[in-house]
């Protein structure tokens, strides 16, 4: 499962719905986009802390002369030190992150739930979300099989690849 910064704005929509439309949190209209701007930076800070998470993987496994593979061990080891959930942790860290803003924000009126059933409605929102774009990664790696994986002409096809298919995606939604 992966979190897509392009997914962020649906999914904090979709999140602030489902917690509304199961009356587990009241937010008056007028507070509405408040609340999924709260949200969208949540998940914003996820992303922003998982991109320095696989820079400081890639630049340890450089200065150590390891080879690409490596690096996925060495952000795996960064983030068990930090508490950060990653790949199929992320969806538990991601609402955790989420009622904690929730229990904090000034525009949330009411939440009338426990941290237990907040999390109940969130996951399943997020799941369907960050895997919506396993089939994406998958169909990514699949045009980019003839070059290395870890080069840097890889990476670059890859992130090509990646952006274009999102955007195919994103147009079709």
């Amino acid at each position: 499962m992966r979190l897509y910064g392009s997914r962020i704005p649906a999914i904090a929509k979709d999140i602030i719905a489902e917690l509304a439309a199961q009356e587990l949190i009241e937010v008056s209209a007028e507070n509405v986009e408040e609340v999924e701007e709260d949200a969208k930076s949540v998940l914003n800070e996820y992303l922003r802390t998982e991109r320095r998470m696989t820079d400081e993987a890639k630049e340890i496994a450089q200065e150590r002369g390891l080879d690409y593979a490596a690096h996925g061990k060495i952000k795996r080891q960064i983030a068990e030190k930090r508490r950060f959930g990653l790949y199929e942790e992320a969806v538990g860290y991601i609402a955790n992150q989420l009622i904690e803003l929730l229990l904090h924000t000034p525009h949330v009126d009411e939440i009338f739930a426990e941290d237990s059933d907040l999390r109940r409605a969130v996951a399943p929102v997020l799941r369907r979300h960050m895997s919506a774009g396993d089939g994406i990664e998958a169909e990514v790696r699949k045009r980019v099989k003839n070059l290395n994986e870890g080069t840097r002409e890889w990476e670059i096809r890859y992130q090509q690849e990646l952006e274009r298919l999102k955007s195919l995606q994103n147009l079709t939604d």
